[in-house]
């Protein structure tokens, strides 16, 4: 029987990316679904739809409609889903409603009536599809507001322009996809709820603001404040013009004491800039430039190659997860090489940096320098970034929906020459509501003598998904739970034996 493909669209209709990927993952979760999307009919998101062979009657749609898209195995199936998801995009505006006709809970529906319902508010939050943001994230500029861009797909000129504006009327613009910050204690879209303290963090990477966060927590350290630059900021088309701010603000901020600047490899360029200031500094540093070459640091900054080597630097040299085996302890091994399955791309390439430090071949799809991408022969332990582009692309990024894992984690463990598989669980503000409990679902029945299972769950008691609770679960399935994300790369590679 072939896939019955329906398309709706709201004419004017405006939810955020997370909204929306929340919806597509309920909605491709009903029965006769095989895929959904909801998305802002944008041209970029309608070619992903296109693609993934969601769009049929919806190509008139503009930027600024809704559209619905649905595949499903018959026309009854997909009736009734689309009827599903249309109930739940009006259930925001039906509770809106008091039972007179009145507004029981009036939300503004644009940023000047943001401003005007919130005088005193300084910071605006911007997720819209790429092609509106910066036109929002430039009104906001003008009323005077500091800015996060959690949205993508905004064109590099866009962002200099933005950001040029921005530093010459003294307001931070964090991102084009920022996806963390943490900013006077208050977690800002993925982010942890960790305590405060003295510890500052600006990073190029949202994953790694979370490790590093959490295990500061974990390690009994706070946080001051958590900026996030976007990751491109550090590119030479952009030239760090948010990470030197950052810089600026933390170094003027007395609760402050210490500052962990985080990224993927920058332009070596931008990198002396910000190693310049950074030695300008009468504070502390600790420069994690993850997978990249050492940088050469001035006497008030100290180099960390891992996200927990970053964490317990700040934390003055204290150990985090003092006590753990990664020797794997008395875990039966058989025969062949270890998989990474991350949400989290930093995590990813501190995997790389572990496996290669420890002098076991790695690979990537989202490889560090000196790491060889997935498709060249004989490439090593394949570290693989679900977050990236080539799997969300019309599906929702696996921090807000673990399914994205399921099939690489069943190929996997079905797989003869894998010994281990390693995960990454990232908790938090806007994520899943309980990735360990989907996770133990995925391992129920798996057959004796398969695959070791090793995970780490960055995350905090304080969490709407509490860490502890998560950790339970997934020991229940028989996972072995790292402390760090370090440490359960470091298990996966000593419980391995090199790819087949």
């Amino acid at each position: 029987m072939s896939a019955t493909v329906l398309n709706e669209v709201r004419p004017g209709f405006y939810l955020d990316s997370v909204a929306l990927m929340r919806l597509s993952r309920e909605i491709a979760g009903l029965a006769g679904v095989a895929e959904a999307a909801l998305m802002m009919a944008t041209p970029a998101n309608k070619q992903i739809m296109a693609d993934a062979g969601l769009l049929a009657e919806a190509e008139a749609a503009g930027g600024g409609d809704l559209v619905l898209g649905i595949r499903a195995e018959s026309p009854a199936a997909a009736a009734a889903a689309r009827d599903q998801a249309l109930s739940l995009l009006d259930a925001p505006r039906r509770r809106t409603e008091s039972p007179g006709g009145g507004a029981a809970a009036w939300r503004p529906r644009s940023l000047r009536a943001a401003v005007e319902s919130a005088p005193d508010a300084n910071l605006a939050l911007i997720s819209v599809p790429g092609d509106f943001a910066a036109a929002e994230a430039r009104k906001a500029l003008r009323r005077g507001l500091h800015v996060m861009i959690f949205s993508d797909n905004v064109a590099v000129a866009d962002e200099v322009a933005l950001k040029t504006e921005a530093r010459a009327a003294g307001r931070l613009l964090m991102g084009p996809d920022c996806g963390t910050a943490i900013i006077n204690g208050v977690p800002l879209a993925f982010a942890n709820k960790v305590p405060r303290g003295n510890i500052g963090l600006i990073g190029a990477s949202g994953t790694g603001m979370q490790e590093i966060s959490c295990l500061i927590a974990q390690g009994g350290g706070g946080i001051s404040q958590a900026i996030g630059v976007g990751g491109r900021d550090l590119s030479e088309a952009v030239g760090g013009i948010t990470t030197l701010m950052a810089l600026d603000a933390l170094d003027a901020d007395p609760e402050t004491t210490h500052v962990v600047l985080v990224s993927k490899p920058p332009s070596p360029q931008v990198a002396a800039r910000v190693v310049e200031r950074i030695g300008a500094s009468d504070k502390t540093f600790t420069v994690c430039f993850i997978g990249a070459d050492e940088p050469a640091l001035p006497k008030n900054a100290t180099l960390a190659t891992t996200l927990k080597a970053a964490a317990e630097s700040a934390l003055g040299g204290r150990e985090i997860g003092v006590g753990f085996d990664a020797s794997g302890g008395s875990q039966a091994r058989r025969g062949g090489g270890a998989v990474g399955l991350f949400s989290g791309g930093t995590l990813s390439a501190e995997a790389q940096v572990v496996f290669r430090e420890a002098g076991a071949p790695v690979a990537s799809n989202a490889p560090i320098p000196g790491v060889p991408g997935l498709d060249e022969a004989n490439a090593g332990h394949p570290m693989i970034d679900l977050g990236a582009d080539e799997y969300t692309r019309g599906r929702p990024h696996p921090m807000i929906d673990p399914s994205v894992r399921d099939r690489a984690l069943q190929d996997a463990l079905a797989d003869e020459n894998v010994a281990v598989v390693l995960l990454d669980l990232v908790l938090g503000f806007g994520a899943h509501g309980d990735p360990a409990g989907h996770l133990a679902q995925q391992l129920e029945g798996r057959p004796a003598g398969g695959p070791v299972i090793v995970a780490s769950v960055t995350g905090t008691e304080d969490d709407p998904q509490p860490r502890a609770a998560q950790v339970a679960k997934l020991e229940g399935a028989g996972v072995l739970v790292a402390p760090s994300n370090a440490q359960a790369a470091a298990l996966a590679c000593a419980l391995s034996t090199g790819p087949e």
